[in-house]
């Protein structure tokens, strides 16, 4: 097929459990300082037994650096997307309402569960917060986000699981190519709530421990919460307006291998025709991939289908280009999932280095490949960042360091 003409990054923002912002967020890679601890900010039953990834900001600390009033009902995955897309547009330095088509796209699972379980009980007695039952669904969050930056030419929601930001990116970027929109800010965005620790916990993929993906004795993810978001643009809006990129969206690619509700397939099928997918959409071969940011979730069934899916796509251990997955920095999270590991493939492309993968000694037996779990500096000049859901919702994105 014909390559697609890349898509350009002009900003992006980022809040995770290792950082406030994109520069806090790379210091913390690049000296490997994780941000998984027991629990201690949500109000739960497995408060300071599990660990996660938890943001140290509480939610009236974050409408204060937002200048919100506290009397508005903004849910905490909102308030992080806030955070994010601020300094995505910042970085992109552009004013919604300057003459370009601009879109927003905003990925999101928890939607405003944590709300939810906070104040259920006082909706039926008092109507002291009764204002954020509106705040429930997963889209509402986009509409709040649009108000407050002023976005009105195109809002939607996905929520596809574990790879709903890098959906959410890959739509961004195809509406553009279509000529729907001239710019798109696209990302996701995911806090922390009962809802997801409990469910997760009662499939018995939480480990008690911190995380070891790719590792023969991983047992199970940290969960952690997160938003991050990408301005994307068409390179011609970008060379009108005098931007120079940060980095190219080149490739990406969207499959399901429909194989069950929770689990991925053992041969990696979706994982593999992702990957797959998004190397055809690029040009570029696999052994033009210089680097890999995996989904890497540490539960027995994720690496064992990702690893067998580079295996098909690379045909031995020995030709897969190093490989980490960074969850064991910030914990799974969920749907900023595909967003915030996308920050840390251009921050590889910039930087020039390959992120290590926390935790690993042994590799799984069955695969035989081994992460890379040191900083390392090598050339980059292309990323493969993968983001798979339940459901068999696969996902793959390609950025490039140049668009030639």
């Amino acid at each position: 097929m014909t390559p697609i003409v890349p898509i350009a990054v002009t900003g992006m923002g980022a809040i995770s459990a290792i950082g406030n912002n994109v520069t806090e967020n790379f210091r913390s890679l690049v000296d490997s300082k994780h941000g998984i601890a027991p629990i201690r900010q949500l109000d739960t039953w497995h408060r300071e037994r599990l660990l996660a990834g938890e943001i140290h900001m509480d939610n009236a600390e974050l409408y204060d650096r937002l200048q919100l009033s506290r009397e508005a009902a903004y849910t905490r995955s909102t308030l992080l997307a806030l955070m994010a897309t601020k300094e995505a547009i910042e970085t992109a330095a552009f004013k919604p309402g300057d003459g370009y088509r601009t879109g927003l796209i905003s990925a999101t699972t928890v939607g405003g569960m944590d709300a939810t379980e906070r104040y259920y009980d006082d909706y039926l007695v008092s109507e002291k917060n009764r204002s954020f039952i509106q705040t429930h669904p997963c889209g509402y969050a986009a509409e709040q986000m649009g108000k407050y930056f002023g976005v009105s030419d195109f809002i939607t929601t996905i929520s596809t699981a574990c790879s709903s930001a890098a959906n959410a990116i890959m739509l961004g970027a195809r509406m553009i190519r279509a000529g729907q929109l001239d710019r798109a800010i696209v990302g996701g965005t995911d806090c922390l709530s009962r809802f997801t620790i409990n469910g997760f916990n009662s499939l018995m993929i939480y480990t008690d421990g911190h995380c070891k993906p790719f590792d023969e004795n991983r047992n199970g993810l940290n969960l952690g919460e997160a938003a991050a978001y990408l301005v994307l643009e068409a390179p011609e809006v970008a060379r009108k307006r005098m931007k120079s990129p940060i980095a190219y969206l080149t490739g990406y690619g969207n499959a399901n291998d429909a194989f069950h509700q929770t689990a991925s397939s053992d041969n990696g099928e979706g994982a593999y025709l992702a990957m797959r997918r998004a190397l055809e959409v690029s040009g570029l071969n696999p052994r033009d991939i210089d680097y890999v940011n995996a989904h890497g979730t540490a539960t027995p069934n994720n690496d064992l289908a990702e690893g067998n899916a580079l295996l098909r796509i690379y045909g031995s251990a020995s030709a897969i280009p190093p490989f980490s997955s960074t969850k064991a920095f910030t914990g799974h999270t969920l749907a900023a999932a595909g967003a915030i590991e996308a920050v840390f493939s251009i921050l590889a492309l910039q930087h020039q280095v390959v992120f290590p993968n926390l935790n690993f000694s042994q590799p799984i037996a069955s695969l035989g490949i081994v992460p890379q779990t040191a900083l390392t500096e090598q050339r980059i000049d292309h990323v493969l960042s993968n983001s798979f859901g339940f459901g068999g919702n696969c996902s793959t994105l390609l950025f490039s360091k140049d668009h030639d």
